[in-house]
C-alpha cells in the first residue's frame, strides 16, 4: 500500500507580491525552495492563516537571498500582500517507509522570509 505524507512544510511565510497577470503559480525564494527540497513545477499547497483559504499551484523559483513569496494568476486573487501562509508539498510512498520518513520542515524568520 501506498500513502501521501507531508514531504516538506515551510511554516509561516509572509506574501511579498501577489500578481494577477501572471500565467500562474506560486513564486519562491530559490534557498527556501532548496531547504524544503521542492522543485521547479512542484505541486504546493498553500494555507492561508490570514482568511482561511486553502488552494493548489506548482512552485516557480524566486530569487535566491529575496524571501520572495509571490501568487501568481488567479491565486492572486486569494492573498493579501503581508498574509502569513503555510506552504505544503506531500509525497507518495509505501507504507513501511512513510513511518520512519522525515519531512522538511522550515520556519523562516517572519518578517523576511529568509532561513533563521
Amino acid at each position: 500500500m501506498q500513502i501521501h505524507v507531508v514531504k516538506s512544510k515551510i511554516h509561516r511565510v509572509k506574501v511579498t507580491g501577489a500578481d494577477l497577470n501572471y500565467i500562474g503559480s506560486i513564486t519562491i525564494d530559490e534557498d527556501l525552495m532548496d531547504a524544503a527540497n521542492i522543485i521547479q513545477g512542484e505541486k504546493v499547497q498553500i494555507v492561508n492563516n490570514n482568511n482561511g483559504e486553502r488552494l493548489e499551484t506548482y512552485a516557480i523559483p524566486g530569487p535566491r537571498g529575496s524571501g520572495e513569496i509571490t501568487l501568481n494568476g488567479a491565486a492572486a486573487r486569494k492573498v493579501a500582500k503581508g498574509d502569513i501562509l503555510i506552504l505544503i508539498t506531500y509525497a507518495i510512498m509505501d507504507i513501511e517507509k512513510a513511518k520512519t520518513f522525515k519531512p522538511a520542515l522550515l520556519f523562516p524568520d517572519e518578517e523576511t522570509n529568509l532561513l533563521k
